[in-house]
């Protein structure tokens, strides 16, 4: 099930979404909207595990959250 909403964006937002359709890399606007939107829940999920995990009491993940916390989220697809 999808949902129709209004969103109100700047001008600069709607070419760069224009420009993801017309390179291909989205097949219209929804998409590319939506594809942001995943993305940025991913970001915050992994965001949070990492700081679950660089916070925990278990000595054996320590190295791991360590790892996890410096890695870049903003390619996360």
């Amino acid at each position: 099930m999808s949902t129709q909403i209004a969103v109100r964006l700047p001008d600069e937002l709607v070419r760069f979404i224009d420009a993801q359709v017309a390179d291909g890399r989205a097949p219209s606007r929804a998409a590319a909207v939506a594809q942001a939107l995943q993305r940025e829940r991913r970001r915050e999920v992994a965001a949070r595990d990492a700081a679950i995990l660089a916070t925990g009491p278990d000595d054996d993940l320590d190295a791991l959250a360590e790892h996890v916390v410096d890695l870049p989220l903003d390619d996360l697809d």
